[in-house]
């Protein structure tokens, strides 16, 4: 994992205070910040999220397994795993989520699902793939077959979700080839943070994200002369330009915003993003790095969390 204490200056610069207000805090970690390629420092699409009562994950991606392992957060206290889309990138840590989970965690309540419609169907498949390992296990190693459940419930615009005093609300984005594609709002205790899932500049997204205290967005970059070049790559064209993703800071007005799923091409670096942001947005806005935390209360800032010994 890259250092914290850039990262911690910079927040320092750009969190904003506000007076004193009742609430309890969100506290959102990042588990990947990457996109479908390999690699070791940034893992797949997911984030965690803690409140006074609740712990839930947003998307599932490659190594979401490994980063709660490494937080000494068990599956065995998910409330629930809300999806996206169905992109591989966002759902292929899903079964590590689900066995590995069920064995090291010992969970013993079922794992429950939100996503679009089909992921009952991925689910169905996994069961299927998995099922003489899940046999196996109940048999032998006496796993309880109450946690190898998976509970599923497919998802559309203008869901809502409400535990423990928090509200999960999903809307409709544009990542269009991939439909139904979601972003999602989470409130709790005063707080609010969004997620923009992954998509194009998104109307939808301002408005159901307008005024929160945290907005985690996706970001896309290339060189000026290859996207001339290559307008229709879908790397580029399916998701939020670094300029674009500044409109729809500037129109949200969040008290700060975080690059996550970093989608970089030919040779665009994470510290490229916020130069390119700053054409169409002065706010406040930050470059997520895997395992970072940000504090939602009376402000909104980066917080070392202590690590489990698995790390």
């Amino acid at each position: 994992m890259p250092p914290l204490p850039r990262l911690l200056l910079v927040v320092g610069l750009l969190a904003v205070t506000v007076s004193p207000a009742s609430g309890q805090e969100i506290e959102v970690t990042l588990l990947g910040t990457g996109d479908p390629t390999p690699r070791v420092d940034r893992f797949g699409p997911s984030t965690l999220v803690e409140t006074d009562s609740l712990t839930l994950l947003v998307d599932a991606g490659r190594g979401a397994m490994q980063r709660l392992f490494q937080l000494g957060v068990s599956t065995a206290d998910l409330d629930g795993i809300f999806l996206t889309h169905l992109h591989s990138d966002h759902v292929v840590g899903l079964v590590d989520l689900w066995l590995t989970g069920w064995v090291v965690d010992r969970r013993e309540r079922p794992l429950r699902v939100y996503g679009p419609v089909g992921t009952r169907a991925l689910v169905d498949h996994l069961r299927q793939a998995f099922a003489f390992d899940v046999e196996i296990r109940i048999a032998e190693a006496r796993r309880s077959p109450d946690g190898v459940r998976i509970e599923v419930v497919e998802i559309e615009d203008g869901f809502a979700w409400a535990q423990g005093g928090a509200t999960v609300r999903a809307f409709a984005v544009d990542h269009r080839p991939v439909e139904p594609a979601s972003g999602f709002r989470i409130d709790a205790g005063g707080r609010s943070v969004a997620f923009s899932g992954d998509t194009r500049y998104s109307e939808s997204l301002i408005r159901h994200a307008a005024g929160v205290d945290l907005l985690v967005h996706e970001v896309a970059a290339a060189p000026e002369a290859f996207k001339a070049e290559h307008p229709d790559l879908p790397r580029l064209a399916h998701h939020t330009q670094a300029e674009e993703a500044g409109r729809v800071f500037a129109a949200v007005a969040p008290r700060l915003a975080v690059y996550s799923h970093l989608v970089l091409v030919r040779g665009v670096d994470a510290a490229d993003l916020v130069p390119l942001t700053r054409r169409t947005y002065d706010g406040p806005v930050i470059v997520g790095e895997d395992l970072m935390t940000l504090a939602v209360g009376d402000s909104v800032a980066v917080r070392e969390r202590s690590r489990s010994e698995g790390e």
